[in-house]
């Protein structure tokens, strides 16, 4: 009975719009704090001007629009996997319909388009740092602390419009509860960090082109990658050799490309070029191609832009620490473009020591912490 409540979680989650965003993405070492508050008992601002959160299995608002919980056990996607992955969102739901929900009107997807952008650093001390801020217009997110059966435990963060608008009825009752949402948000990760200090965030490329692997391996989505390795991958090199074995997928047809990013202070972005998986050593990536070749330098021009500010604040600084990374991700925030999009969140992860910095909606005054526990 309790994997049919994760299954429907996740049909409900493939059959709505899915629309990935964009966003920026640096590594660096964070600061530590030990002050914490659990997220059902409240929180409060710490005097470094953080609010520390220990997530629970009840969904919690931080405030409008932003929210966090826990998942402990089985979250199913080692079955979703034995049985071959997905080469689509309408695949997985065929799959679920099929198995589960026979009869159900799936309707359409649709998406819209998202930009991103990353940088990697370390602090002082040696500890490194990734940061990144999801840019798209107001939407709920949601912070998804998991810590599987089998598995890494993670953080990831999750834009859950596309799990809650335009449902009715059965569906629409159904993600009234907590542990519906929570295990179809497992699925739908844009970005996280797992406790052995790999970091992955996806970035949007505004291009023609699209991600469709078919070299006759079990397929994946964009978000069912980013859950994979989260789940699975201790480093870089691990999370590379996992992504060879499977068919890549771009969800909604988009071209998107991977930062990743560990422990060891290796950061490199995972693109695919005519269906081949290119990796390109950078600490930053944003909404262009970095792979040499035709397709080098191909996107927006504001991601080229953004690219340099962020090139720029390394090269002017051998480390980084907590405080200075959320800074660069501020100097690179939609409002500085006058653009229609916001910068939803942004978040500094710290590989080394689990812990998370998050800003909502471009108020970074404000910084939520969080304390991965391996």
């Amino acid at each position: 009975m309790g994997n049919r409540k994760w299954l429907r979680g996740f049909f409900l989650l493939l059959v709505l719009p899915v629309v990935l965003t964009g966003c920026i993405t640096q590594v660096e070492p964070m600061e530590q704090n030990t002050d914490t508050v659990s997220s059902n008992a409240g929180s409060h601002e710490e005097d470094t001007g953080g609010i520390a959160v220990t997530p629970s299995a009840e969904i919690v608002e931080l405030e409008d629009g932003f929210s966090v919980v826990r998942h402990d056990g089985d979250d199913g996607f080692d079955g979703f996997l034995s049985q071959g992955g997905a080469s689509s969102d309408r695949e997985v739901v065929a799959y679920l319909a099929e198995n589960l929900l026979s009869g159900l009107d799936l309707g359409d997807i649709v998406g819209g388009i998202f930009g991103c952008s990353t940088i990697a650093s370390e602090n002082q001390a040696g500890e490194k740092l990734f940061g990144r801020n999801f840019d798209w217009e107001n939407c709920e997110a949601m912070i998804v602390a998991s810590y599987p059966e089998n598995g890494y435990a993670s953080l990831s963060t999750v834009y859950m419009d596309f799990i809650t608008q335009n449902v009715s009825g059965v569906m629409g009752m159904a993600l009234q509860a907590d542990e519906v949402k929570t295990h179809a948000a497992l699925y739908a990760p844009l970005d996280g960090m797992n406790e052995a200090g790999l970091t992955v965030s996806v970035n949007m490329i505004q291009d023609s082109a699209a991600i469709s692997q078919d070299t006759g391996k079990p397929d994946l989505t964009t978000t069912t990658a980013i859950r994979l390795l989260l789940n699975q991958a201790a480093d870089v090199d691990e999370a590379l050799e996992l992504l060879s074995r499977y068919d890549m997928h771009a969800s909604m047809g988009m071209m998107v490309h991977f930062a990743l990013a560990d422990a060891s202070g290796r950061s490199v972005a995972v693109e695919y070029v005519d269906n081949e998986m290119i990796v390109t050593e950078t600490p930053v990536l944003t909404n262009f191609y970095l792979a040499e070749g035709e397709k080098h330098g191909i996107g927006t021009q504001q991601s080229h832009e953004r690219y340099e500010i962020l090139m720029e604040r390394l090269e002017g600084s051998e480390t980084m620490e907590m405080p200075d990374m959320r800074d660069a991700l501020n100097s690179v925030s939609k409002d500085n473009f006058e653009e229609f999009a916001s910068t939803e969140w942004s978040a500094v992860f710290n590989l080394s020591t689990g812990e998370a910095w998050y800003s909502h909606r471009e108020n970074y005054e404000t910084c939520y912490r969080l304390q991965l526990k391996k």
